[in-house]
């Protein structure tokens, strides 16, 4: 596991080195970012902007390290100009494309919200991931249990939450299995190790829901 709670696993796809901790991870792991047309460091979530990619572990301290070392440059091999806000704005990026992919599954059937229907999908066994807001009731969300050998989403506020489905806030969803749910997983795991959610926060399969 890396500092950020991510699989070092090989098979997990093509590696690239981290301008910051030196280790070789699969991309899906870690941010990109191009150097833009102002030599302006520009993240690249979706990984789509053409350039030479600049790679940094999707943990907050190695942004911190890339941002306040001005590793940037090295890699870059040229000066550039690498924005005060850029950690927070690669949060925010994050932030967007994770709702987005929750808007995307939900219209596609994949997901549902709300505490009655996402305790339906877990008790008949049709919920592949449990999603909680972060800023909800704790004694409410310890009604619910992560799906034997599912997983679990706890760093997305309610707002967020409602913005991806559709709704003022959201405290309960759920994803079923297939689909988006492996995109939304993995988009999940590189906000949470920016976010620095601690990982005995968010494992949460202490009991089956009834």
């Amino acid at each position: 596991m890396t500092r950020g709670g991510t699989s070092k696993d090989r098979s997990s796809g093509p590696e690239r080195q981290c301008i910051a901790t030196r280790e070789n991870l699969p991309m899906s792991s870690m941010i990109r970012f191009v150097v833009g047309p102002d030599a302006q460091i520009v993240p690249d979530v979706l990984g789509k902007l053409p350039g030479r990619g600049i790679w940094v572990s999707a943990d907050k301290a190695a942004l911190e390290k890339a941002v306040s070392k001005n590793l940037f440059s090295r890699s870059a091999k040229m000066p550039v100009k690498v924005p005060e806000d850029l950690v927070a704005e690669v949060e925010a990026q994050v932030t967007r494309r994770l709702v987005e992919l929750i808007s995307l599954a939900r219209k596609g059937g994949g997901a549902v919200a709300g505490y009655e229907k996402v305790k339906s999908w877990l008790m008949n066994e049709e919920a592949e991931v449990l999603i909680q807001a972060s800023d909800g009731s704790e004694r409410g969300k310890s009604k619910l249990s992560t799906p034997h050998y599912g997983s679990f989403i706890g760093w997305l506020t309610a707002d967020e939450l409602g913005l991806a489905f559709g709704r003022q806030t959201v405290i309960h969803g759920a994803l079923s299995a297939g689909g988006l749910t492996s995109r939304v997983v993995e988009e999940a795991q590189r906000l949470k190790a920016i976010r620095e959610v601690a990982t005995a926060g968010a494992v949460r399969k202490e009991k089956t829901a009834k």
